[in-house]
């Protein structure tokens, strides 16, 4: 019979963003470390940043999240402190768990900022945990992810309550006939073939839209990169967006399900990008919110906590595939076979 597990604090870990024009080239200088991806590239992406000053809205979203969190553990007596490291930019992981390790933590729950499983959305994380462990050395505390959250019924019910929101924003008399399209971020097929990124979106797509009583939907994908020859998760939301005048369809209502954030992607891609495509097509086109600092998606980040510390608790999802994995096999997410463009580029 599992025991209870004593952690002291959880870690909250995400993808980083620049704060200032300043920090733009040097953030995605890191993300595409090693990579030998062109220059031409990174001014190109720098232009998404620069055209809101510079400034990703991911860190003020984090910040967010962290008090979001703290409030509901001490509101349910859960006393654990909550911590926050990057990938890409400050606070970096390695200087957070220097932190930790300063403050006496010993060994911590992760919640990392992707309800998918993919090598880019799971395992490069893990990697990255562990990288920031080797550069504290001795001390460095452990550090156990929690599982993917895509069928967790909290979630859903988030992501459902935000899409409601939206619908309600196109008139009564269309709101019927209104276009439900679910974005998520593109990946190479290399790397959707070495892991259940693309079925767990599906999945969550069929909750959703379950929950919100629609069934007709569409998974599309957004913010694709590499090279033009290279095959990666279609169809993009651009194209598909070109189709809907054709069929007749005046609103669209665009939920970014990949996403629980929104940060830049959604902001350029969608809001910008997607926004003024909308407007050239004549599309009445709405955008969903992303689960953000919803309540129940802070609930569901506390529950998670509670039943890895108490196995006794029941592990709740909702769906075809039940509760994810605690622990992630050897082989769970392996990079793909060629290398491809990680998410946030």
């Amino acid at each position: 019979m599992d025991t209870p597990h004593s952690y002291d604090a959880l870690l909250l870990v995400s993808f980083g963003g620049p704060e200032k024009d300043e920090d733009v080239m040097p953030f995605l200088e890191n993300v595409t470390r090693g990579r030998n991806i062109p220059r031409e590239r990174l001014l190109e992406v720098a232009e998404h940043y620069y055209h809101f000053g510079g400034k990703s809205p991911i860190n003020d979203q984090c910040r967010e999240l962290v008090a979001a969190i703290e409030r509901e553990f001490r509101e349910h007596g859960l006393k654990l402190p909550v911590y926050w490291g990057n990938r890409n930019w400050h606070p970096l992981l390695a200087d957070t768990l220097r932190q930790m390790s300063a403050d006496g933590v010993t060994r911590a729950l992760a919640f990392m900022t992707s309800a998918y499983s993919s090598y880019s959305g799971c395992r490069q994380y893990r990697e990255n945990v562990k990288a920031a462990q080797e550069a504290v050395g001795e001390g460095a505390p452990e550090v156990d992810k929690l599982r993917a959250f895509y069928n967790h019924p909290h979630y859903v019910e988030a992501s459902g309550a935000e899409i409601r929101e939206a619908l309600e924003r196109i008139p009564a008399e269309r709101r019927t006939s209104a276009e439900l399209v679910f974005t998520a971020h593109s990946i190479p097929r290399s790397m959707a073939e070495t892991s259940d990124y693309e079925k767990q979106l599906r999945e969550t797509c069929r909750l959703v839209a379950q929950e919100l009583g629609i069934s007709e939907y569409r998974l599309v994908f957004q913010s694709r990169s590499g090279a033009p020859i290279q095959p990666w998760l279609e169809p993009d939301i651009l194209d598909y967006l070109r189709t809907l005048p054709e069929r007749g369809v005046t609103d669209v209502v665009i939920a970014p399900i990949g996403f629980i954030s929104d940060h830049m992607e959604v902001l350029y891609d969608l809001d910008t990008e997607a926004k003024n495509l909308a407007a050239e097509l004549k599309l009445n086109l709405v955008r969903a919110a992303t689960v953000g600092t919803h309540p129940l998606f802070i609930r569901m980040i506390r529950e998670l906590v509670e039943e890895r510390m108490n196995p006794a608790l029941p592990k709740l999802s909702i769906g075809q595939f039940g509760p994810n994995h605690d622990v992630c096999p050897v082989d769970c997410c392996a990079p793909p076979a060629r290398p491809g463009h990680r998410p946030g580029v």
